[in-house]
């Protein structure tokens, strides 16, 4: 039910934590496939989670060269390819599974090499799959995210300003078909977004938990 306006709570993302079993395994392959040495945190879990984990997290670059270099890193530190990098209607990208299950995607909007390969990153973006886009914008909504973009009741993008990563909200079967892995997938989603609000979680089940004002976890 919408949340009354004495008791809406204006919610900010701060920080990406992944549920790992083995913390510095992830974030050493973090720092050697993709130079990520703060944006995303990691913790220790023992979740059971089996399946697709209901999100992915896409890299966004100038170039191809880019991705196939950071699909390069990725691979050497003990990555899977799920999609091998190629170009499609709206650019080029590829995508890996990491040693510790979570889905990246490595994309850019350009098909063609235009400068010197750099390995800059331009976005870190968290995808959550849902099952219903509309309902779940106008949860977050009510929780104070403004939308940056938004296509129907297919595609959401919130303005995530002082945050390392972009949220956006993307139909779980369209994103697991966009990632190359079968929709179903039950358990823990292995991954809790960092809040300045009180704890809570989404309809989708994503968790939201209090976190500290430093962005770097893990």
């Amino acid at each position: 039910m919408p949340l009354e306006p004495s008791v809406i709570v204006m919610t900010t993302l701060r920080s990406i934590t992944l549920d790992v079993t083995d913390p510095a395994a992830s974030r050493a392959f973090l720092v050697a496939a993709f130079g990520l040495d703060h944006q995303i945190g990691v913790r220790a879990s023992d979740a059971p989670s089996t399946g697709f984990r209901g999100f992915t997290l896409s890299l966004v670059v100038a170039q191809p060269a880019i991705v196939n270099s950071l699909v390069g890193t990725a691979l050497a530190a003990g990555a899977t390819t799920l999609k091998p990098p190629a170009k499609s209607f709206w650019g080029y990208g590829g995508v890996v599974q990491a040693p510790d299950g979570t889905i990246w995607k490595l994309a850019s909007s350009a098909k063609k090499d235009t400068t010197a390969e750099t390995r800059t990153i331009d976005q870190v973006a968290l995808l959550l799959g849902v099952e219903d886009v509309k309902a779940t914008k106008r949860f977050y909504v009510e929780r104070g995210l403004d939308v940056a973009k938004s296509f129907g009741g297919k595609y959401v993008e919130f303005a995530t300003p002082g945050s390392p990563v972009t949220l956006a909200l993307y139909g779980r079967r369209h994103l697991a078909k966009d990632a190359g892995v079968p929709v179903e997938g039950s358990g823990s989603h292995r991954i809790v977004l960092g809040t300045d609000a009180p704890a809570f979680a989404d309809p989708d089940g994503f968790a939201w938990e209090t976190s500290a004002s430093e962005v770097v976890t893990g």
